[in-house]
């Protein structure tokens, strides 16, 4: 059964979100380190767990890369060699094209008949298919992919704790359907002009910031589903396990959707401050080879710029 794409967004949105909880977030009445706080490990994470919560993208692209990464990420961005972050999403390829069929101007007629067409009377199978992807994608997560062992460790719970929600979810109910359609086009069309061709266009600060702040509305969608993700945000606790030199351990627990995640993610520390090791090698594939341009050479009868003496 094709998943329609409202229904792909809320997916798309539960994983992410749960993909990058890391510890209690940051909320204006907690009190929160700075936004660029990342002297330790445990801050570093609550650093991009805020700015998720915030629905900030951008600062999250900002905050788990060092700069001059950051500065590459960009380049290849505009040369529509990366989506990172968005990389990090499920669908991620179809990120485009779900913003655009949601857009449409007859997205909310056509979607609803397409939800009658393939969902109607449709709820054993649901369940069914539910149950079936997370039996199939904690295989795969445990052994395919090019995971490192504690992605394998914690998305295999991941896929586990979502696979039961949906199982149970009332993703066949007509009325929440169309709620949720009416909601996510309204945010889809917010977002604006998101054709990979525009998203190159725009750059990856301005995409990014449109396109959080859509994951919003869809994170509030899915908490109407019974799938409340602040709720596990808040549950998470995070402590350091081990911190040797410039690599540290730091484990998380937390609930989603009533089953317990209980992980560890490894931390790198680049010139005093702490990331998380695999957003860092994902971030430096989707980088490849882009260079950062070299400074200009000084114009003909520039003079020297004085060298201070020791």
């Amino acid at each position: 059964m094709p998943m329609p794409p409202f229904l792909r967004s809320l997916l798309a949105a539960a994983a992410v979100a749960a993909l990058l909880a890391a510890c209690r977030p940051v909320t204006p009445d907690a009190q929160a380190p700075a936004a660029s706080d990342l002297s330790r490990p445990a801050l570093a994470v609550q650093v991009l767990t805020g700015h998720m919560r915030s629905g900030d993208l951008a600062a999250f692209a900002r905050d788990a890369v060092p700069p001059a990464l950051h500065a590459r990420l960009q380049l290849a961005w505009r040369a529509g060699d990366t989506r990172w972050p968005l990389d990090e999403l499920p669908f991620s390829e179809q990120l485009p094209q779900v913003l655009e069929a949601l857009a449409a101007d007859d997205a909310e007629t056509a979607l609803v008949a397409g939800f009658d067409r393939q969902f109607a009377g449709s709820a054993r199978e649901i369940r069914a298919a539910a149950a079936t992807m997370g039996m199939f994608g904690v295989q795969y997560v445990e052994h395919q992919g090019d995971f490192s062992d504690s992605e394998r460790d914690h998305y295999a719970q991941l896929v586990s704790a979502v696979a039961q929600w949906a199982a149970q979810a009332p993703l066949t109910d007509r009325e929440r359907a169309r709620a949720a359609i009416m909601r996510l086009s309204a945010a889809a069309r917010a977002t604006g002009a998101v054709s990979a061709e525009d998203i190159a266009a725009a750059g990856m600060e301005a995409s990014l910031g449109r396109i959080g702040a859509f994951t919003l509305e869809a994170r509030a969608v899915l908490a109407g589903y019974g799938l409340d993700l602040d709720a596990a945000f808040d549950s998470v606790e995070a402590s350091l396990q081990v911190q040797q030199g410039d690599r540290a351990t730091v484990r998380l627990r937390y609930v989603l959707a009533g089953g317990a995640i209980d992980t560890v993610v490894d931390m790198e520390r680049i010139d005093g401050r702490w990331y998380l090791a695999d957003y860092l090698r994902h971030a430096r594939a989707a980088a490849g080879t882009v260079e950062l341009p070299a400074d200009p050479p000084p114009a003909p009868g520039t003079p020297p710029t004085p060298v201070a003496a020791p």
